[in-house]
């Protein structure tokens, strides 16, 4: 599946929410849904139980701790959330890594690829709340 026919299946709810113009919550969000095809797969081999389990859950954390995050009001607040997305991120990345003989090289790349992907934006995001530490009211 490409990014823009899973875009396509978002509902308006999630779409007409702030939170969607942040790129690293739609690509976390993209990332937890190809996980869980992933994780399928993965489940094929008895080894890679616990990688499947280990590696849905740091998928999904990421665009969830990002959401709860834009939701703070400060940006010190922001920034420490960020940066649990950031760790959520790198996880994802390493468990696809160690998982990375029962994938395609093709599938292996792009999921490594867009893991690292949202690390360069949650490190960003993370500098930029740090240093501005403004407050804001977020609206759905």
């Amino acid at each position: 599946m490409t990014y823009e026919q899973w875009e396509t299946d978002v509902p308006e709810q999630i779409r007409g929410d702030s939170v969607w113009k942040m790129e690293a919550y739609r690509l976390g969000l993209f990332l937890s849904d190809l996980t869980r095809e992933d994780a399928a797969i993965m489940l094929k081999d008895r080894r890679a139980a616990g990688f499947a389990d280990q590696l849905t859950r740091a998928a999904g954390k990421i665009s969830s701790t990002l959401c709860e995050g834009y939701s703070r009001e400060t940006g010190k607040g922001r920034a420490l959330y960020y940066e649990y997305a950031l760790g959520s991120s790198r996880e994802c990345r390493d468990w696809y890594y160690k998982s990375r003989r029962l994938f395609r090289a093709e599938v292996l790349e792009h999921r490594m690829n867009l893991c690292t992907q949202v690390i360069r934006l949650c490190l960003k995001m993370v500098e930029n709340e740090r240093r501005t530490n403004r407050r804001v009211v977020t609206r759905s």
